[in-house]
């Protein structure tokens, strides 16, 4: 039985063993089929492209249907007629002049393969034009020869023809922008290349020699924010062609650092000086180091962390601060009300402000690369020996009707009297409804973690699905070390009231921003700032927007994007690379070169 199964499978084995006739066969077949996968995957290529030009189409469908709806329902319910005369009509350009190798940017085939970086859109009000202030804050008034803003006529809102958005491929370097007439304690010319060689501003001696003169801190500090001219809102109405033009530059998913973006959409600061709102709240900020235990240091690095935000969007519309330039600098503290533990006379000489107490909070930012765009920051308080240091790098991508901005990098709170580091990244910000009243949210999965005690938090702010749901929403939870389950839980609006809720179950006010106070930032005057200082650089832009004056705005950027440009050629022509001011590089993170902690551990020695 056994032979005759072994011979009945040999011979079926050998019955069934395909020839090389069936092969051929074999093959043909799977050419066929892989020729039909071939155009079915065309078939879908070109649907998908159809689907791209059909979604473009509708965008701009719906741009023009938002403008005819303003048009006929004006928000202030008037119909407001074009200001342009058919003369200045004529001169609206057909094409927004762009960097020589901006058509690159263009291409349908070219997609950024990451979300853009950092904080870059903000909430200001509208334009306002500057009043008299006697305790010159802000950028200086026009000279006697300007005519008044009232009789300034508003000049049509062209396209401006350069951008004023950050180029990876336009290097514009920091130096000190061109003297005007509005800061009589400088000259005119421009610093020598010793001086712009400088690594480190002397400061101190400028600051010493007004304490030695009596000068009191209210005659040498400004504590003016220059968005307290502005209301709370401000429509686009009045831009629409501009904004029409600008949406024709875009496809969806491009990087905008090559788009032209007109002047009416900036706020009238730098970048740098709108880091500094992190520590609006600088109580919170200094009472971390009061805590006693690690449980509750942690619990209080998250108030501080959440509070944060919401100062950076002062009104209703948001914003983009200026791109600040390589080697720009921007200084400020914080004092606080009521402050009576540290004599008045007890400064910080080695600090990043050298006039500050020791009580106060002290900020630093610098513009430390520009390709890619990285900002580097540092805050510290002697008295609490608590410090931050942090480094973002921002971009920016066009999402439909909406502006995307992605914040890579992170922070790190330091507190040195229990040797305790907190690790801080940030969320993505978005500027939304760009074709009203533009809005800005926060989104994105964000953590804090201490690797010495082992707290750590998960922070995710929510973005507003299209249907329903609400803004600004943002949850957290804190876990113990070693452990999944958190033991308290936060839910609320990162611009309004937050609620914790512990294993009691119950909730309490975690923090409401509504209701504590801001404390507002001091800078030193614009006449007594260094030229590379982030208010003293911007002036001109700042004045000019401030009188919508967008031609002389633009010819004030440009001048200084001019210099920077001959700057970076003479520096690549003589090989030199760029020493930065307060900061150096440390692997991938970017440290300010005299914080509190190497301080402290040299006068231990």
């Amino acid at each position: 039985y056994i032979n005759i199964q072994y011979s009945y499978f040999s011979k079926s084995e050998t019955r069934f063993v395909p020839s090389v006739q069936d092969f051929d066969k074999k093959l043909s077949e799977a050419d066929a089929y892989l020729q039909i996968l071939i155009d079915q995957l065309k078939k879908i290529e070109n649907l998908k492209e159809t689907t791209c030009s059909m979604v473009e189409s509708i965008k701009h469908c719906i741009v023009l249907l938002q403008i005819a709806k303003s048009t006929i329902n004006p928000v202030d319910g008037i119909y407001q007629p074009p200001l342009d005369t058919p003369e200045d009509n004529t001169t609206m350009p057909t094409q927004t002049t762009l960097p020589t190798d901006s058509s690159q940017v263009c291409k349908s085939d070219q997609r950024p393969s990451t979300l853009p970086v950092g904080p870059v859109v903000t909430v200001m009000g509208s334009l306002q034009t500057p009043t008299p202030n006697s305790t010159g804050s802000g950028p200086s008034g026009p000279s006697s020869g300007v005519t008044s803003p009232a009789l300034i006529p508003i000049p049509s809102h062209s396209v401006p023809d350069f951008s004023y958005s950050s180029s990876e491929d336009e290097f514009y370097d920091a130096d000190e922008f061109y003297q005007s007439s509005t800061s009589p304690k400088h000259s005119a010319s421009p610093l020598n290349n010793e001086q712009t060689a400088l690594k480190r501003p002397n400061t101190t001696e400028s600051l010493d020699s007004s304490m030695s003169n009596g000068t009191t801190d209210a005659e040498l500090f400004d504590s003016h924010d220059d968005r307290d001219d502005d209301p709370e809102g401000e429509s686009v109405e009045e831009h629409k062609s501009v904004i029409m033009h600008l949406l024709s530059q875009v496809r969806l998913g491009m990087d905008l650092t090559k788009v032209v973006l007109p002047t009416f959409i900036l706020e009238r600061r730098s970048l740098l000086e709108m880091y500094a709102d992190f520590f609006a709240h600088p109580d919170l900020f200094v009472s971390i180091a009061d805590q006693p235990e690690p449980r509750e240091r942690m619990v209080q690095v998250v108030r501080w962390y959440l509070s944060a935000f919401h100062a950076g969007r002062k009104g209703s519309v948001a914003k983009k601060p200026y791109n600040p330039i390589l080697g720009e600098v921007f200084y400020c503290h914080w004092d606080f009300p009521n402050d009576t533990e540290t004599p008045p006379h007890e400064t910080v000489s080695e600090g990043p402000v050298p006039l500050c107490s020791a009580n106060s909070v002290s900020f630093v930012a610098e513009q430390v690369s520009h390709h890619p765009p990285i900002s580097a920051f540092y805050a510290e308080c002697l008295s609490k020996k608590i410090q931050f240091n942090a480094h973002i790098w921002t971009k920016s991508k066009f999402l439909g009707m909406s502006i995307g901005v992605h914040n890579i990098g992170q922070g790190c709170v330091s507190c040195l009297e229990h040797d305790e580091h907190y690790i801080v990244t940030f969320p993505n910000g978005y500027g939304r409804s760009i074709l009203t009243v533009p809005w800005v949210e926060l989104g994105g999965e964000c953590n804090i973690s201490c690797s010495k005690s082992g707290y750590s938090a998960n922070i995710v702010f929510h973005t507003k699905p299209f249907y329903g749901g609400k803004k600004h929403r943002v949850t957290a939870e804190i876990f113990p070390p070693n452990d999944k389950k958190s033991f308290c839980s936060i839910e609320g609006e990162w611009n309004g009231v937050m609620y914790a809720k512990g294993a009691t179950g119950e909730n309490t006010v975690f923090i409401d921003t509504k209701r504590i106070g801001i404390i507002k930032k001091k800078v030193r005057k614009l006449e007594d700032q260094l030229d590379y200082e982030s208010r003293r650089l911007w002036r001109d832009v700042t004045m000019n927007l401030k009188l919508k004056d967008i031609d002389a705005a633009t010819e004030a950027k440009h001048r200084l994007e001019e210099k920077q440009r001959a700057e970076a050629r003479e520096r690549k022509e003589k090989e030199q690379q760029w020493e930065t001011r307060l900061f150096h590089e440390d692997g991938e993170c970017w440290v300010y070169d005299e914080p509190l902690l190497k301080r402290l551990a040299s006068q231990r020695q």
